[in-house]
């Protein structure tokens, strides 16, 4: 889900990409947000932190700045960083919907369910929230960690309702028509998110699960090639070699 916030949190930049003498420090900072986004994007880690703290240090009032920050040490799994920085970047801007979205979605992630909803409900009740099906989405995952996977299917259909074409909701779908035996249903939603992402390890595995299950030998055999050739190293690999059937 990261790289979908990332490209959120660009969108919200109005950045120029060039580099040109005489810019403000707060012109310099947007246009390292920007490059240091970008390289987050790649996974290019350290040179992507070394753009945003640059930028953090010609302006550090920036909220979005201090919000990719704390996106970059989720990525490094530095949660307690990450945590100070959705803080830190609230602080400088109380109302920003997206902060507020990544942030519950942080504290869920970290058992702290309750202060995570809230967070997003704030997000979800802004009449100015541009992508409310982040946070709908964020929230469907709050019930899932609770263990509630009807109230979590509700929010991402909402989500899907408001953005159809949103990838992390889709999988989300995948995964509970999956885990619900609805295998044509599976399939479809996988349909929908190969149509506007690419196959990870876990989507290779579901649908080799998901083709087996619906008697489709062919194509369960390829999705088990690629994820044993794209993702050897990957637990889902590991779990197709270590199968009877393997």
């Amino acid at each position: 889900m990261t790289a979908t916030l990332l490209g959120a949190l660009l969108a919200g930049c109005n950045l120029t990409s060039r580099l040109t003498d005489g810019k403000s420090n707060a012109e310099k900072a947007q246009l390292n947000l920007q490059l240091g986004v970008r390289y987050l994007e790649m996974g290019m880690i350290d040179v992507a932190q070394e753009k945003l703290e640059a930028a953090l240090s010609q302006d550090s009032g920036n909220a979005d700045i201090h919000n990719a920050l704390a996106i970059l040490f989720e990525r490094i799994k530095d949660y307690d960083e990450a945590a100070d920085y959705y803080r830190s970047a609230l602080r400088r801007d109380p109302e920003n919907t997206s902060i507020k979205s990544n942030y519950g979605r942080l504290l869920c992630e970290r058992n702290d369910v309750e202060k995570g909803k809230n967070l997003l409900q704030e997000a979800l009740a802004s009449p100015v929230n541009p992508r409310p099906w982040i946070a709908l989405t964020n929230m469907g995952l709050c019930f899932i960690q609770q263990n509630d996977r009807q109230r979590g299917e509700d929010f991402f259909r909402q989500a899907l309702n408001a953005n159809a074409d949103y990838a992390p909701s889709l999988l989300e779908m995948l995964k509970i028509s999956y885990a619900n035996q609805q295998f044509m249903s599976a399939r479809a939603f996988l349909q929908r998110y190969l149509a506007i992402a690419k196959h990870t390890a876990e989507t290779l595995w579901l649908g080799f699960q998901t083709e087996r299950a619906l008697g489709n030998a062919t194509l369960a055999d390829e999705y088990k090639q690629q994820l044993l050739n794209d993702f050897p190293a990957s637990r889902e690999a590991q779990d197709i070699r270590a199968a009877p059937n393997h």
